[in-house]
């Protein structure tokens, strides 16, 4: 395999960037449903928060700014360092993270709101190799989950990284439980891409995708984004609910979800359906 260089963005200068680009999301049965809209992110440095912390005015790091990062918002929930959370998620799945960086996408509150149906952390090795990716999952009903995914020698290609996870995790009631998401991330440098394809035993039922272009966070570009994209965090969260709407109108049933849902998590036997024959057939790897 040729060297693929997947070194991490932001190790000098900046602590954290801003990517502006589109979310496309497009269901693919049994009706046909595509929406798209323009979003602006955030990648920010755990190890360099305090630094972050003063690259603007309207920029905060666990304190109220137009435009701010809150710890709270994220891992644990209870505002412990996010850095200890990951380099413990790491440690569980025998990964060494010291003297590497841990970057994480993420959308940043805006007038103290925000919601993130999925934020990612990058966490490198000391020598820049990416070494787990987590994929935190959130829903509309308050519950967190992160798919912690080392990287695999085998899952790095000049495309970037491909991952497979089954879902564990209730997020819609329009897409039920026993499902396998593909994931396919470039990266973050002058382009973030994240590519996501949900699956079912009969293959492909939805996609998702998010292509972003790196800006300097300053106050100009927080302003122009401000201006640009007003009030973006809510639009997330409207869009949801708009979509859910079209797709009940089009006739997609609801799908039923776990019985128990605590932290939105999956209880193990409500998954057992994706273990079918027919999956199996289609190359469980």
């Amino acid at each position: 395999m040729r060297d693929v260089n997947l070194t991490p963005a932001v190790i000098e200068g900046d602590a954290a960037a801003l990517y502006v680009g589109e979310v496309m999301h497009a269901r693919l049965k049994p009706v046909g449903h595509r929406f798209s809209y323009r979003v602006m992110s955030l990648l920010i440095d755990l190890d360099r928060l305090d630094m972050a912390d003063r690259q603007s005015r309207l920029f905060g790091v666990n304190r109220p700014a137009l435009y701010s990062f809150h710890e709270a918002d994220h891992g644990d929930r209870d505002g412990s360092s996010l850095l200890l959370y990951v380099q413990r998620q790491a440690s569980e799945h025998g990964i060494n993270l010291t003297g590497g960086r841990v970057l994480m996408l993420c959308y940043p509150r805006l007038l103290g709101y925000a919601f993130n149906p999925l934020s990612v952390y990058f966490c490198y090795r000391a020598n820049g190799e990416p070494a787990l990716l987590i994929y935190e999952v959130r829903n509309t009903f308050g519950g967190i989950h992160a798919y912690v995914l080392p990287v695999k020698r085998g899952e790095i290609s000049p495309a970037g990284i491909r991952q497979i996870q089954d879902k564990r995790f209730y997020v819609s009631p329009f897409v039920g439980m026993a499902m396998r998401y593909h994931f396919r991330v470039m990266p973050p440098k002058d382009c973030v891409k994240l590519r996501i394809l949900e699956t079912d035993g009969e293959g492909p039922l939805l996609s998702a995708a998010f292509i972003g272009h790196r800006r300097r966070l300053t106050t100009k570009e927080l302003l122009r984004s401000f201006f640009s994209l007003p009030l973006v965090t809510l639009k997330v969260v409207a869009g949801i609910h708009w979509e859910a709407l079209w797709l009940w109108l089009k006739g997609v049933r609801l799908a039923p979800g776990p019985d128990k849902i605590a932290d939105g998590s999956l209880a193990a036997e409500a998954h057992s359906d994706y273990n079918s024959p027919v999956l199996s057939a289609r190359g469980r790897r």
